[in-house]
Formats: structure tokens, C-alpha cells, sequence
């Protein structure tokens, strides 16, 4: 039968809707994953090597600070599938028990004061006299804002304990109130404001510094909440940031940096979200990725008691109280 003229064009549009539809149904699965301004780099780079062993599977990546990301969650209600914080602590606070069942901790961290060439007193600055430069006439400092980051609480424990360290009151103050101070959402929102000369110095994530070429000033151990055993130490330290309700205050305080991730309950890709943390807590596999991107990942991860733990997942991990 010949199909009249008119209809060719009716014809294609149907035939290629109907391409389109077949296509999408097999498409990759999309994991939709919320997480911390610092994870940006190392998850660009878990995303592409996870599909590579899983060409079904795609990561589709949201940054925020993670407070802000767990917010997103909890206040707004987006859908996502995994949430992975730069501190097990929001995790806790904000998803447990309502949003999230388990807390798996993998990776720490450290605090560093980053800078580059154009910074002031980039030939000068040193462990022995950072804090010296900081309280310099016309230094600009970067933080990232306490309430939507942890690195920006941390960054204010950081400076609380370098008082006590260093013997010396009203440091927290002196360095982050007035116009030489910039606060910004995340962490990496600051490493734009380095790069443009428009602050000298930035409190900031060792993994981060090393990703973007920073010049980095390593802080001493007793501040730079990089170590378990001296949380004792660390926990004179605390702030309070605001919490699930304007009326909430939630009091953090100081301990040793730890990276935590998590399947949310209602999560619309929960099998294939497993699959990913499983490859994730592979020291061959995402674990190698991690330690390369400035990070140490902890083997065997961490988790709280949680039920229905996947078999593969609980393999790499440890139970914790």
C-alpha cells in the first residue's frame, strides 16, 4: 500500500519516538549520589572508572557542603541514593534513623592552610609562623561557612585549639570576624578565590590542596584533626551549628577527621547504590582511587550495626558500638 505524502513526516516522528523510548529503556541505571564539596575531584574519577566496570551503572553527582547536602534530604525531600559526607557526624545527626539505617566510615583527612605564589607572604609563610602571617595587616582569609560545611566547623575547632596550643586567647576572632575574612558555602567554592588573588590563605582539606596544586602549610597534629587518638585532645574544642529546625542548635566538637557514606532508606536505586559501595570499599577498586586523590581510606570500614547489610559490603568492613 503507498503511504500518502502527507503522512511521511507523521511516519518519521513516530519512528524516531519510538527510537528515543527504546534507548532510554536501556540506558544506564543512574545512581544519584549527594555529597561533599571535597569528594568533587575524587568522585569525577570513581564515576568514570565504576562505569567502566559496570557499563549498566552511572553516577549522577550533586556537591554541596554536607550539611547542606543531608539538608536536601531532610528539608527539601530530594530523592537521591547515597549521601557521602565529609564528616560520619551529620550522617548521625541528620539522616539516622529516619533517612538512613547505616553509617559506613572509609576515609580520613587533615586540615592544611593552603595558598599559592601570589598569596602574601608566600616566601615567608611556615609551620613555625603561620599563625603570625594570618594576623598581619591586610591578609585575607578563606573559611567555608559552619553551618552548611564541616570543614568550616572544623576550621573554627582548628583555630579554638591552636589557642591552647600556642598559648595565645582570641584567636577565633581576631582571624575570622571583619572584611579580611570570606566565608563561602564549601570548601571548594574557596580554591576560586586563591587562584584569583582574592584572598591569601584558605583553611582547607589536605586532599583538596593536593588536587588543585595548592601550596600547602602542614599544621601540627595537635590542631589539624588529623588523628583518632588524640580526640580527647581535640574535643576541648567545639562549636555549635545550626540544626534540623531554625530553633536546633547542634554542639560539635573537636575529633579526628573521618569521611562517612551512606544508602538512604528510600532510595530509588538501592540494589545498584550497594554495588557501588561495595566497589567503593575496595581497596583494588575505589579504595585505590581514594588514597590517590590525597585521602586515606580505612580498611576495613567502619560501620554501625545496621540490618540488611549486603553480604559483599559487610565482607569489607568492621562493626563498631
Amino acid at each position: 500500500m503507498k503511504i500518502p505524502h502527507i503522512t511521511k513526516p507523521i511516519l518519521g516522528f513516530l519512528l524516531l519516538f519510538t527510537s528515543v523510548a527504546c534507548s532510554n529503556r536501556q540506558g544506564k541505571e543512574e545512581i544519584i549520589v549527594f555529597h561533599a564539596g571535597s569528594l568533587s575531584m575524587p568522585l569525577h574519577k570513581l564515576s568514570k572508572a565504576f562505569s567502566d566496570d559496570y557499563p549498566e551503572m552511572k553516577l549522577v553527582t550533586e556537591a554541596a557542603g554536607s550539611v547542606a547536602s543531608a539538608r536536601k534530604i531532610t528539608d527539601l525531600h530530594r530523592d537521591a541514593d547515597i549521601m557521602a559526607s565529609s564528616d560520619y557526624v551529620v550522617i548521625d545527626q541528620f539522616l539516622i534513623p529516619d533517612y538512613a539505617s547505616c553509617n559506613i566510615r572509609f576515609a580520613t583527612n587533615s586540615l592544611v592552610l593552603a595558598y599559592t605564589d601570589h598569596s602574601a607572604y608566600a616566601k615567608e609563610v611556615s609551620t613555625e609562623n603561620w599563625l603570625e602571617i594570618l594576623k598581619r595587616p591586610k591578609v585575607n582569609i578563606g573559611v567555608s561557612d559552619p553551618d552548611a560545611d564541616p570543614c568550616g566547623y572544623r576550621s573554627r575547632l582548628c583555630l579554638e585549639l591552636a589557642e591552647r596550643f600556642y598559648a595565645q586567647d582570641s584567636i577565633v576572632d581576631r582571624l575570622l570576624t571583619g572584611d579580611h575574612c570570606y566565608v563561602r558555602p564549601k570548601e571548594t567554592d574557596l580554591v576560586s578565590l586563591l587562584e584569583t588573588n582574592t584572598i591569601d590563605y584558605v583553611l582547607i582539606y589536605k586532599s583538596v590542596a593536593k588536587q588543585h596544586g595548592l601550596n600547602f602549610v602542614a599544621l601540627p597534629d595537635s590542631i589539624n584533626l588529623s588523628k583518632p587518638e588524640l580526640n580527647a585532645w581535640y574535643a576541648t574544642a567545639s562549636v555549635d551549628i545550626r540544626g534540623k529546625t531554625p530553633d536546633e542548635v547542634i554542639h560539635v566538637q573537636g575529633e579526628a577527621i573521618t569521611y562517612a557514606i551512606t544508602v538512604l532508606n528510600d532510595a530509588p536505586h538501592q540494589e545498584a547504590a550497594w554495588t557501588f559501595i561495595s566497589w567503593l570499599l575496595d581497596p583494588t577498586k575505589g579504595g585505590k582511587i581514594i588514597k590517590g586523590c590525597g585521602q586515606e581510606p580505612i580498611y576495613p570500614a567502619k560501620v554501625n550495626s545496621c540490618k540488611g547489610l549486603p553480604a559483599d559490603v559487610l565482607s569489607k568492613t568492621i562493626l563498631i558500638d
